[in-house]
């Protein structure tokens, strides 16, 4: 799941293509749904919705329901539709989206994705590429235009921003007692051992922007990602740095109990644990915000059904799904001014004091640096990350 949003990755691309070419259906797929609530979203033009119904399903791609509460909104998609949907390779990442795009141009078969959410920089690479099919949802006055000092939907529909995350240190403090509160506090020697990055260098998005975010705080800017390869290499030399892509289950399993995530999954996977282990959830200043924006492939076989998930994203239900996800909705401040946010779900949703210091890169800075941080990792750091999951640290 930690591996969704990567820029590339080419065994799911192989895997895609080898789907396509076998044009091969197989047993059928799970209800993405399942398991969680669904309503009738009635904000939903009624056309649109007796248009879906006709199309009789939707295609969604490395969407997976635990990710900012998806579930939720599958929930709520196939009780306004009574429509099912099928969902591609929830683990792959934005690049892997828009490649299914490109294979599928000609495909009308259930591999063939209506819709994609992508990282940030992907909604303008996408839209370049003549991927997307403009949509302007019937709520598109209440999305912002700018949101973090960056566009937050394109003018006309191309692509449009959901949600964002922020950067934190999630913390298994049934292993380290005192927990960092900044990037220079993991050099310490006290972290031997402890801090891994959720996802691959060179191809993780995430992984990525935990680079990019370190940098930030150790001299560098959003025009030069340089120090967050330096800050690495020296976490390092010092024998803090665990040479594996982490995950969830590592942390839990004190294999890496200091591990940077989008704090919507930090959040989400803190719950999961009940305290067991007990963690904590810090944000690091300066950090660094990023949105995801979803569009309608250019190619849909569904279209209709893809106009209504937009409708639903971007409807107050959807927006509240992603909160409860703990992911940040776009739409969030004109929740706030329509006093429509529950108070139980307010009350648990982090101050915004505590990453107000968070700062978002331009699709250009955000692409220069992934160019360089993916070129320059080995040259820099000079490790390789494996995928198995090592012995905790004594």
């Amino acid at each position: 799941m930690l591996h969704r949003k990567l820029a590339l990755s080419v065994i799911s691309i192989l895997l895609i293509i080898t789907f396509v070419l076998s044009g091969c259906g197989g047993a059928a797929a799970p209800d993405v749904a399942e398991g969680y609530t669904g309503t009738v979203v009635k904000s939903v033009p009624q056309d649109l919705v007796d248009a879906c119904k006709k199309e009789g399903g939707m295609t969604i791609i490395a969407t997976p329901p635990d990710w900012a509460n998806y579930g939720e909104i599958f929930a709520d998609f196939q009780t306004t539709t009574g429509v099912k949907i099928n969902s591609l390779d929830p683990n792959a990442g934005s690049a892997d989206e828009l490649a299914a795009i490109e294979a599928n141009k000609n495909n009308k078969g259930p591999q063939a994705p209506d819709i994609v959410d992508v990282g940030y920089a992907y909604g303008a690479t996408g839209m370049a590429s003549g991927y997307y099919m403009p949509y302007r949802v019937t709520t598109w006055d209440k999305i912002p235009d700018t949101l973090l000092g960056i566009p937050a939907k394109d003018p006309n529909g191309f692509w449009t921003g959901g949600y964002y995350g922020v950067m934190v240190f999630l913390v298994n403090t049934a292993v380290v007692q005192n927990v960092p509160q900044n990037w220079a506090d993991l050099l310490k020697p006290e972290y031997k051992g402890q801090v891994a990055l959720s996802g691959p260098a060179t191809t993780s998005n995430q992984a990525i922007q935990i680079i990019y975010a370190a940098g930030l705080a150790n001299g560098g800017t959003l025009d030069n990602a340089q120090p967050g390869l330096d800050f690495f290499n020296e976490l390092n030399k010092v024998g803090n740095f665990v040479p594996v892509v982490a995950k969830v289950g590592t942390v839990a399993q004190g294999a890496t109990p200091i591990t940077p995530f989008w704090d919507y999954l930090a959040f989400g996977y803190r719950d999961s644990f009940a305290g067991n282990p007990p963690v904590q959830v810090v944000y690091p200043s300066p950090t660094i915000a990023s949105m995801y924006v979803q569009a309608i492939s250019a190619y849909a076989p569904h279209p209709n059904c893809a106009k209504v998930w937009m409708e639903i994203l971007h409807s107050d239900e959807g927006q509240l799904a992603w909160m409860k996800g703990y992911a940040h909705g776009v739409q969030q401040a004109d929740l706030e001014a329509r006093g429509v946010i529950p108070a139980d779900l307010a009350a648990k949703l982090p101050a915004s004091s505590s990453y107000a210091s968070a700062v978002a890169p331009s699709p250009a800075q955000l692409e220069a640096a992934t160019t360089l941080i993916k070129s320059g990792w080995m040259t820099t750091v000079g490790v390789a990350q494996s995928t198995a999951t090592p012995e905790p640290t004594p």
